[in-house]
């Protein structure tokens, strides 16, 4: 697979997403540290983005003529080590299982080679009702194909 970089949006390789955020004052608790909770706005981050280099578009999504989303149904979370303000960080993302209403997801997050966290996101694809709906042939195999 050719790589594909879209500005801002990070870029996609064999190996899944890989999007660089910088860490501000405003992700900080008082002692300087990452506070928990944003992690998980980074995390977010890097499956919008993700997404949006696959071609998905999430305000457009359309399945069997209803309004669709993506919304999270579970995550497991794994703490290893801090980051601080003006740390750079790198958000990984590669796909582990793609079928009927569900996706799996594994994220990393990275400060250089250092993991910081790791994630695993099961996504469930849903209507404006809340019901589930089955992923399309095509985005499972571009999500499965990286």
């Amino acid at each position: 697979m050719t790589q594909i970089m879209i500005p801002l949006a990070g870029e996609l390789s064999p190996d899944g997403h890989r999007l660089t955020q910088r860490v501000y004052y405003e992700d900080t608790d008082f002692s300087g540290v990452v506070y928990h909770a944003r992690y998980l706005h980074f995390l977010e981050r890097g499956r919008t983005d993700f997404l949006r280099c696959l071609g998905v578009e999430q305000a457009e999504m359309v399945v069997d003529g209803e309004k669709a989303a993506f919304v999270v149904r579970h995550m497991e979370i794994d703490f290893l080590a801090s980051a601080r303000m003006d740390d750079i960080l790198t958000v990984l993302t590669r796909t582990e299982t793609a079928a009927g209403a569900r996706m799996v997801l594994r994220q990393t997050i990275l400060k250089d080679q250092t993991r910081l966290m790791e994630a695993t996101v099961t996504i469930a694809l849903i209507n404006t009702a809340g019901r589930p709906r089955r992923l399309s042939m095509d985005l499972q195999q571009k999500m499965l194909n990286m």
